[in-house]
């Protein structure tokens, strides 16, 4: 399994839309800091067909120290949930074609601002 890092997912798309790589960045962090802003305020994020992030409160519990054996009291905290959307469980069953998902190809440009022949 392939780790692939912000960069590569900014290069990416910067070559397949033709939009600068520095335009594309500030987008990409742009989104990702709007995700964290709306999780901070306890807020649902839905993308159809990608997944559903939600915030769930932890309750208190009691845990133990697996090396002391003492008991340790843990407090509640917030966490984020993230529910896979449909397109991504077609896609990680196998039902999906890769090739309708991959952005590795150049797009094509508007009907009109294709060269007149």
């Amino acid at each position: 399994m392939a780790t692939v890092t912000k960069k590569e997912l900014i290069d990416r798309i910067a070559d397949a839309t033709g939009v600068k790589r520095v335009v594309v960045k500030k987008i990409c962090q742009s989104f990702l800091d709007s995700i964290i802003v709306e999780l901070g305020k306890g807020n649902r994020l839905e993308f159809r067909d990608f997944g559903v992030y939600e915030v769930k409160e932890r309750a208190a519990r009691m845990a133990q120290n697996p090396k002391t054996l003492e008991r340790v009291h843990v407090p509640p905290k917030r966490t984020v949930k993230f529910k896979a959307g449909h397109l991504m469980k077609e896609t990680l069953a196998g039902n999906q074609p890769a090739a309708a998902l991959d952005f590795g190809t150049p797009a094509q440009a508007p009907a009109s601002e294709q060269p007149q022949a």
